[in-house]
This record gives structure tokens, sequence and C-alpha cells, in this order.
């Protein structure tokens, strides 16, 4: 999303609630200045990718024990 600097000193709270789930683009006279973004969101994405990875079937147990053997 891309936003003018007076639309967001307009609605910065409106923007900070949207940053967490998207970039935000600032703008002066037709050209970026600067990105609102959320700090965690990669760690977030990393998290969501990993999620379903592993079956269902495999155990903690069993995972751990895979992971001594192969030491």
């Amino acid at each position: 999303m891309s936003i003018t600097a007076t639309e967001l000193k307009e609605n910065l709270s409106k923007y900070l609630l949207l940053s967490v789930t998207q970039d935000i683009f600032i703008t002066k006279n037709g050209k970026v200045i600067s990105k609102l973004t959320n700090p965690f969101q990669n760690r977030v994405d990393i998290a969501k990718s990993l999620f379903g990875s592993v079956p269902d079937t495999v155990s903690l147990e069993e995972t751990k024990r895979e992971r001594i053997e192969n030491l």
C-alpha cells in the first residue's frame, strides 16, 4: 500500500494497525520516502511456513530419538 505523508499524519493509528499485516510505503511529492512495516513480520511468515511441515503421525519422542541417533 502506498500513501502520502499527509495521509499518514491524519490517520496514523489506522496505518499503524494496517502495518501489522502489510507494508505501508509513505510518499512525498510522488516519491517513496519511507516504509512502515511490522518488525516481527519475517518471524511470523517463517512460523506460518512451518505449520503442517511435520506429519501428525510423528511423535515428539520419535523426533528426539532420531535426533540423538543422528548426532
